[in-house]
């Protein structure tokens, strides 16, 4: 493989620190205490939910989230800091990578009316499979450092 400038295993691990920004600017920017305090993030998920064209959402969200919307507001928040944390550092990013790719998949799905949303969750899941077929965690991460997932 022929590049400019890095090798293609730096590149990926500039694809994949990359990606770990972009899960830390999502938790960065979130209001942590509406999240926490007021319920905001979960009660606009249960207006996305309660609206979607799929019965499935509709019913997987009242059985899931529902009955438990704290622990659910803190699993959301501190999984996108920890994506973005272990992407970065490049820690146990197989496991960052397809955790993120679920998340990701999940947040597509429920946002499914939102162009937007789509895109930004389209974009994130391809670079999680790419960083993930392609193990991009070889360069530049502490799962380098310590030999794993080699």
């Amino acid at each position: 493989m022929q590049t400019i400038w890095l090798s293609g295993a730096e590149w990926l691990a500039v694809l994949r620190i990359g990606l770990g920004l972009w899960w830390l600017e999502s938790w960065r920017h979130k209001d942590r205490k509406g999240w926490f305090e007021r319920g905001t993030g979960i009660a606009w998920a249960a207006d996305v939910a309660g609206k979607h064209r799929w019965g499935v959402v509709r019913t997987g969200f009242r059985r899931v989230v529902e009955p438990r919307p704290k622990l659910i507001a803190y699993v959301v928040v501190y999984a996108e800091l920890a994506l973005g944390l272990g992407l970065v550092t490049g820690f146990l990013t197989p496991i960052a990578l397809i955790a993120g790719l679920f998340l990701n998949l999940l947040y597509l799905v429920l946002m499914i009316h939102d162009w937007a949303e789509q895109g930004q969750n389209a974009m994130m899941a391809l670079i999680s499979l790419v960083a993930l077929f392609a193990m991009a965690w070889q360069t530049w991460s502490l799962d380098a450092a310590f030999g794993l997932f080699l």
